[in-house]
């Protein structure tokens, strides 16, 4: 946990969402606005204005707090000990032999079922 004090928001930050946002919608907009030209420079644009709504973006407080917990998010994902490709292969084989023994045990409660069924309504 981090115990540092949190910074209210200003209105400049909401500003700088905003324009962010709107940079955003503008882009999309141009991108169909300017359809007969060529798809890679339509994409290239797209990129470089979401690009610059991005950085806008992160320039606000709640732009920095989530570039902070991605950052932290990325650190705990490093220290994550991952099973070796033999302990996956023998886990994911150990699920299928599950899956199927609990679908065959279903399926005889389901025949035993409709026999009981049929027997009772003749």
């Amino acid at each position: 946990m981090n115990a540092k004090a949190e910074v209210e928001s200003t209105t400049m930050d909401t500003v700088k969402l905003l324009v962010a946002v709107l940079l955003l919608i503008g882009g999309i907009g141009v991108f169909y606005y300017f359809e007969q030209y060529s798809l890679l420079g339509r994409v290239l644009g797209l990129l470089v204005i979401a690009g610059v709504a991005v950085a806008m973006a992160l320039q606000s407080v709640p732009g920095r707090s989530v570039w902070e917990f991605a950052s932290a998010s990325r650190t705990e994902v490093r220290k994550v000990v991952w099973p070796s490709r033999q302990e996956t292969i023998q886990t994911t084989l150990i699920v299928f032999a599950m899956v199927l023994l609990i679908g065959i045990v279903l399926w005889l409660f389901d025949m035993m079922l409709m026999a009981v069924v049929r027997s009772v309504t003749g």
